[in-house]
């Protein structure tokens, strides 16, 4: 092969390669890039849709789970008396459970896990003062309110 051919096969492989190294990941991936004002738009749907996705997903956490959320508060207000301010069902750290935020007469709040399986007490962590405020803005950031 001539000295001129293999220069240009290096040159054209070193600008392939540098149009590369500049290129979005999504182009690398095959993804085509969503203008924003269409990002924008899917991400104010999504908001919208988010209490029905987890209406969704409630449902079909409720119909794995053996117990009532009734009968899980009752165990988890046994455990730490107090206000029960929130309950969801979830699944934490692969464990379908029922957790709670129950607001004691200290007035600080201990989440109590109970398996929605079995309904034994899974866990129960207690928070501070401090913690709620910080788990608070944290929900205000993810938009939770």
């Amino acid at each position: 092969m001539s000295k001129k051919f293999l220069l240009a096969i290096f040159i054209s492989a070193l600008l392939t390669g540098a149009g590369l190294a500049f290129a979005k990941p999504a182009v690398l991936a095959g993804q085509k890039q969503k203008p924003k004002a269409a990002r924008e738009e899917k991400e104010e749907a999504g908001e919208r849709g988010e209490e029905e996705e987890s209406a969704e997903q409630q449902a079909k956490l409720a119909s794995q789970a053996k117990i009532t959320k009734e009968h899980a508060q009752e165990i988890a207000l046994q455990r730490a008396p107090g206000k029960v301010e929130s309950g969801e069902l979830e699944r934490e750290h692969g464990k379908l459970v029922y957790s709670f935020d129950i607001r004691n007469s200290k007035g600080t709040i201990d989440e109590v896990q109970v398996s929605a399986i079995t309904g034994k007490i899974v866990r129960v962590e207690h928070e501070t003062k401090a913690q709620e405020e910080a788990e608070k803005k944290q929900d205000e950031k993810k938009g939770k309110h």
